[in-house]
């Protein structure tokens, strides 16, 4: 009965660091199941799926001094880089939702990482949730409004365009964190969109 009994806390105790570890309320800690089907949309679904994945774990463990690495004066910080993450997770999240990118808007107050990288994830969730039932990108333009007037861009902009601008910046980051001291888990393993458990 004591063996249980420890066995039982022990088991406890390692799924609550577990839980501490690895937030289970933000997504992509694994890249979700694929679509039974390939249409634009599942196609784009899972770009931005495999995007989420990436930034999970390029974003995941880092410390202050992470944040403000950069490699020389003329470079963006690690956290400036998410900022601009977060700028481009909206634009993707506005054109699923058909939305304008209004730039006459004051710009939103400064966000904590944690914050930023929750929002920035959750963007990316809904989108492709979104994105996953469009059987028509004609309709999900890319328009910015700015004080010279208002631009629509065709969702082939969205593609060449923030989307992967938004897994070349991952790929920064990854590079950046590594370059800081702290790389990311090798255990992850984006082909098959997991982290390896052993």
């Amino acid at each position: 009965m004591k063996l249980k009994n420890t066995l039982m806390a022990l088991f406890f105790i390692t799924v609550m660091n577990a839980q501490e570890k690895y937030p289970q309320d933000l997504p992509y800690y694994q890249i979700p199941d694929y679509p039974d089907s390939y249409t634009a949309g599942t196609v784009v679904a899972r770009m931005i799926d495999g995007l989420g994945f990436r930034y999970y774990w390029a974003t995941e463990g880092l410390r202050p001094e992470d944040l403000a690495y950069k490699p020389s004066e003329s470079n963006r910080t690690i956290d400036e880089t998410l900022d601009h993450l977060y700028s481009l997770s909206r634009v993707v999240y506005n054109s699923a939702v058909k939305e304008i990118n209004d730039r006459t808007q004051p710009r939103e107050e400064a966000l904590s990482f944690q914050e930023k990288r929750k929002r920035t994830l959750l963007n990316f969730k809904k989108a492709s949730e979104i994105f996953i039932t469009v059987k028509d990108l004609n309709e999900h333009l890319v328009i910015f409004k700015s004080k010279s007037g208002t631009f629509e861009n065709p969702f082939w902009n969205q593609i060449n365009g923030p989307i992967e601008d938004a897994i070349w910046h991952s790929g920064q980051i990854v590079a950046l964190r590594r370059a800081s001291g702290n790389p990311i888990d090798p255990k992850v393993n984006v082909f098959r969109g997991n982290r390896r458990s052993e």
